[in-house]
């Protein structure tokens, strides 16, 4: 059993297991509890009531945290030709073809984002046992395959994040940093459940989300009543 830190176990002091709190007193809560040495992410969990055996009732989206992660993005492009120009332009990290598709099949993953023009999706294919266990596969869905690089770009820096239910019908996304003001992590977090509900698929009958809790990387979570 893994041993716990004293600071985490401090941390439970602050709230209960059995009690469900409303978004303004859970992210109070996390406040209280005790600093880490670092500026702690802050994350929500969420367990739905889709089947993700079911094709028909995947939930998957993007939405734009108003006030961004709290994290420096770094982002790779797939392109070539005068998109490579325009990326670059537009501030990506990381620009190439099938250059950039040979750095990373031997191995460079320094990249939180990918995004890829239309016409390089086939090759890039090529890298999906590696990309896609690691979230990092441009999609059409979350608008990164797409020939307009600048505007895409824009949204990343803006904030804009994907959410995807796992396998155990959950989904784990950071909303932003423990630093960031109370009215900062509630319009994200508001933004975020708002994001999946409009997210639930037609196949999924009755309430699509049964729990969300809130946590920082060094605390327990905490339950907030929907």
């Amino acid at each position: 059993m893994k041993k716990r830190s004293k600071r985490y176990k401090e941390a439970t002091k602050f709230s209960s297991k059995t009690n469900h709190y409303s978004l303004k007193e859970a992210i109070s809560i996390l406040k209280k509890t005790p600093p880490a040495k670092f500026d702690e992410t802050v994350e929500i969990s969420l367990q739905l009531s889709a089947d993700p055996k079911k094709s028909d009732q995947m939930v998957r989206g993007t939405v734009i945290l108003p006030h961004g992660t709290g994290k420096k993005v770094r982002i790779a492009v797939f392109c070539k030709g005068e998109k490579e120009l325009e990326a670059r332009s537009a501030g990506a990290d990381f620009v190439g073809g099938q250059d950039l598709i040979e750095r990373v099949s031997k191995g460079f993953l320094d990249f939180d984002c990918a995004i890829s023009t239309p016409d390089m999706m086939k090759d890039l294919s090529k890298l999906g046992k590696i990309l896609g266990p690691r979230g990092l596969m441009p999609s059409p869905k979350t608008g990164t395959v797409t020939f307009d690089i600048q505007q895409a770009i824009k949204e990343i820096r803006k904030g804009k994040v994907e959410f995807k239910m796992d396998k155990l019908a959950g989904i784990h996304l950071g909303i932003g940093k423990i630093s960031f003001g109370e009215d900062q992590l509630y319009e994200n977090t508001s933004k975020v459940i708002e994001a999946i509900q409009i997210a639930k698929p037609s196949a999924v009958k009755g309430s699509l989300i049964k729990k969300v809790y809130i946590s920082k990387t060094m605390s327990p979570g905490v339950r907030i009543r929907l």
